[in-house]
């Protein structure tokens, strides 16, 4: 696939193509726009499946004023969905409070082979459980019995607790039932199911009474009435009659579950006219207890499943303990109660006599799931333990079945890591959380998975163990379509070079960023070479004689050669009329048969070498500017502006930008192997720019 984008941070417009099935590696220096691909990618895909617009986020700041330079991403039209590694996913997904991984259940343990075995399980249970899912009183039932058990509030030791709802409308006694005397006439209205907005409507207009003598909503009279008025206010509370009005309701529709003498009972204390009493609170709450038990036990049966009969040595005596005994439940023991009772005990006695293939179903599951929780708990450890972390995972089950990723120490495997982050250095977090991101792709299988510059920061032991976990393994991204942006030539040399027999071959780039066009450059094997090799080819290429110089002096340089050939080429560059040498540290004029020895043995290397001829291009600053200017190689261009300018005072004033030319890319040979810099642009452009600048002052 071909990926075009325009006007996104500091890319102008550009593209890069993406093999599919295989791992595309971009390599490229810092500032080229690695980052700003991998986003832009994430939010046109985002957007694509009704996300909120974020790539217009993406618009450089010179074009904020121009409405028609908008941010583009175009090419994307296969890619239903995406996985981006980068601190966003860290900070999203990796190192919950209680989980290393959100959804590590689903990644790691909810596999087609867990889906067929919990459907298997489901399937022999399905008749029991319909048999007590079908009647909707049922459903009712059990609402009902959580409105009266949450109506006792917060349990305490004894009593009821006081802010509670039972004790907030029994605490004077059941006025509704009982009306005060001289407030009679208003019984209608208090013991209206509504009653409550009465009382409420009521009380809003007795706020007008100083007001006038007169009713505030008619207008009559009522300098008699005034005093019982106001006592309708005193004797009642909204909230409490309407809290009161919910109670007895529900006791009401619960009567035909109760027994005959707990009915009688219930309806005493709903009734009462003083407050309840410590026996009256006694009584309520072993009714209370009973409910919470049978409701537990409807909901248990309700909730039969893989997760619920765990002992499968004992699944008989286990299917057996879902039966209800209704004789334990005495203020239960109705007629209404014992129906209900009967569906649930009639119904187990059938799944009891499928024992046998239930308990081999819930065998396999429990196989499949050990099978899944080893080998991924190994194939992580396995990594850890080769990157050299001293850390260890373990998939855990919790309380219901549903497993989770937990981190232990080697020191201390008793306990799970609490507080990930505070504990794991940047790398260790990194290292684990890219793994992570591993599992959770596959298991995903996104169309497109992007890897933002994720190993550079970790020692080479530690880059190829990650490699070798995203991409070997079985459960690895082998196979996938994969863009891994980096600007760590590590992974090419290890999948290119070293171990090509090892990994499936990858497809590589150079990308670059020249005022903010984007190219991509073909990387191959043979592109990738040592520092040695690269100025032994250069140095016979048909370029100026001053560069092929430059990479003869690097060659003798980094091979330790530094004899007379190598104190030849310094003068020259040095731009010394009488050659010198350093002898030591002490500087002193060359001998003629040093001279002569060193000459010889560049112009073995170089046979159109005179120092003469080499002296008088690098004195003349036009002959160097035009070289300089001529040049397409930004690497050379840096060697010959250090020629230009070698007295101090005539570089650029900027220490960083003279320590980038006279160290960062004076020095080589970081890596062992590296792309050609003739070939490849691996002087960042901004470093040039700053030295054509002075380049230009030259008259």
């Amino acid at each position: 696939m071909q990926i075009q984008l325009e006007h996104c941070n500091n890319i102008e417009r550009g593209q890069i193509e993406i093999a599919e099935g295989v791992l595309n590696i971009k390599y490229a220096i810092n500032g080229t726009g690695k980052s700003t691909i991998a986003k832009a990618i994430a939010y046109a895909v985002e957007e694509k499946n009704g996300a909120a617009k974020k790539l217009a986020n993406l618009i450089p700041f010179k074009h904020r004023a121009n409405a028609t330079a908008v941010p583009s991403i175009t090419g994307i039209d296969d890619i239903a969905a995406t996985r981006i590694f980068n601190e966003d996913y860290i900070n999203s997904f990796v190192f919950q409070q209680d989980d290393l991984l959100k959804g590590s259940f689903e990644i790691f343990i909810k596999t087609q082979d867990y889906d067929d075995g919990l459907q298997k399980i489901e399937e022999l249970i399905q008749d029991f459980k319909s048999s007590i899912s079908t009647d909707p009183e049922v459903d009712i039932l059990l609402a009902d019995f959580e409105e009266i058990s949450s109506s006792f509030g917060r349990p305490v030791k004894t009593g009821i607790h006081a802010a509670g709802n039972i004790a907030k409308a029994f605490k004077d006694g059941n006025k509704v039932a009982n009306i005060p005397a001289g407030l009679e006439a208003y019984t209608p209205y208090i013991r209206h199911e509504s009653g409550y907005k009465w009382i409420r409507w009521q009380q809003e207009g007795a706020s007008y009474l100083p007001f006038g003598s007169d009713c505030p909503y008619c207008t009559s009279d009522i300098k008699t009435k005034r005093e019982t008025i106001d006592k309708v206010a005193q004797a009642y509370d909204p909230k409490s009659i309407e809290t009161l009005n919910k109670i007895v309701s529900t006791f009401d529709r619960l009567n035909k579950y109760f027994s005959a003498a707990t009915k009688d009972k219930i309806s005493e204390f709903v009734k009462n006219t003083e407050k309840y009493t410590d026996e009256q609170v006694a009584f309520l709450n072993e009714v209370k207890t009973q409910i919470e038990r049978l409701a537990g036990k409807f909901k248990q049966n309700r909730a039969i499943g893989f997760s619920s009969l765990k002992d499968v040595t004992k699944i008989i005596d286990e299917l057996g303990s879902y039966k209800i005994d209704l004789g334990l439940y005495y203020h239960l023991q109705s007629e209404e109660t014992a129906v209900k009772v009967q569906i649930i005990n009639e119904s187990i006695q059938p799944l009891i006599e499928k024992a046998g293939a239930l308990q081999g179903a819930i065998i396999k599951q429990r196989t499949t799931i050990e099978r899944l929780v080893k080998a991924y708990s190994t194939h992580i450890n396995d990594f850890l333990a080769n990157a050299g972390y001293s850390y260890r995972v373990e998939l855990r089950a919790g309380a219901d079945s549903r497993h989770k990723l937990l981190l232990t120490h080697l020191e201390f495997p008793e306990q799970s890591v609490s507080n990930v982050r505070d504990h794991l250095s940047f790398g260790e977090r990194n290292a684990i959380a890219l793994v992570l991101f591993m599992f959770d792709a596959v298991k995903s299988d996104p169309k497109l998975i992007v890897l933002d510059d994720p190993i550079s920061s970790f020692d080479k032991n530690k880059k190829y163990a990650i490699i070798e976990m995203l991409f070997r393994g079985a459960q690895s991204l082998r196979g996938k379509t994969v863009l891994l942006l980096t600007h760590d030539l590590d992974p090419v040399v290890d999948m290119v070079v070293h171990h090509a027999d090892r990994f499936t071959k990858p497809a590589v780039a150079f990308l670059e960023n020249k005022d903010g066009i984007l190219s991509e450059k073909i990387v191959t094997r043979a592109q990738v070479k040592t520092f040695i090799d690269i100025n032994h080819e250069n140095i016979t290429q048909p370029i100026p004689l001053l560069n092929r110089l430059v990479y003869l002096r690097r060659l003798l340089e980094v091979t330790q050669q530094k004899g007379d050939a190598f104190d030849i080429l310094s003068n020259v560059f040095h731009k010394r009329p009488a050659p010198k040498k350093f002898d030591d540290g002490e500087l002193r004029d060359m001998t003629e048969e040093e001279i002569k020895a060193g000459c010889e043995a560049v112009v073995e290397k170089i046979p159109d070498f005179s120092y003469a001829a080499a002296l008088s291009l690098v004195t003349d600053k036009q002959q160097m500017k035009q070289l300089y200017h001529a040049s397409t190689s930004n690497y050379e261009k840096l060697h010959l502006y250090r020629i230009l300018f070698d007295h101090e005072e005539d570089k650029v004033k900027s220490n960083v930008i003279l320590k980038f030319i006279n160290e960062a890319f004076h020095i080589e040979n970081n890596y062992i192997y590296q792309l050609n810099p003739r070939e490849y642009q691996l002087v960042p452009h901004f470093v040039i720019k700053e030295c054509d600048k002075y380049v230009a002052t030259i008259q």
